[in-house]
């Protein structure tokens, strides 16, 4: 969807580390490109065409580094991503008829850095692999407590037998006999 329609501009803070940290975007994709590390809150701020509308700040945690070793090795990018919502409560007329009128943006094709079907079968199999031997681990801990179980009844007919035999002596000891 085309913002540029009610979005008038974004300003982002950067961290103060970065030169020239507030970057103000005027055209879609309202978005900043920068290299770095670590991890940093961005102040976002929406300005709307309509200037009866109060411009909307957004905070968002950038994450620059992870432990994945293919990230750290460059073979593979860093995503962090996260989904905001601006949800308008009855709008001015303007920004009423702003919203509504939007055209979708094309900005050529775009592919997402996750591939989510493929992380999709990667987590079902996952899920599959971990059920099974769950399974497998039920079973045999079935199978060991039964085991267990049927000790503890033969011992408990041994200690049965031992003490019908038994027999105390005069003296008060007690004496088995076989």
């Amino acid at each position: 969807m085309d913002m540029s329609t009610y979005v008038k501009k974004v300003h982002f803070k950067l961290h103060e580390s970065y030169p020239n940290q507030n970057r103000v975007v005027t055209k879609p994709p309202y978005e900043v490109t920068e290299t770095g590390w670590g991890e940093f809150e961005i102040v976002i701020k929406i300005y709307f065409v309509d200037s009866t509308e109060r411009p909307v700040t957004v905070y968002h945690i950038l994450k620059l580094f992870q432990s994945e070793t293919n990230i750290m090795l460059g073979k593979k990018q860093l995503v962090s991503e996260s989904y905001d919502e601006l949800i308008f409560s009855e709008p001015s007329a303007m920004m009423q008829q702003l919203l509504t009128s939007t055209r979708q943006l094309t900005l050529g094709p775009y592919k997402h850095e996750c591939d989510f079907e493929e992380k999709k079968e990667k987590t079902l199999h996952a899920i599959l692999s971990a059920k099974n031997k769950i399974r497998l681990e039920v079973a045999d801990l079935k199978e060991r407590l039964k085991v267990a179980r049927e000790t503890i009844d033969k011992y408990k007919t041994e200690i049965s037998k031992l003490e019908s035999q038994a027999e105390v002596d005069p003296g008060g000891s007690v004496a088995a006999t076989s």
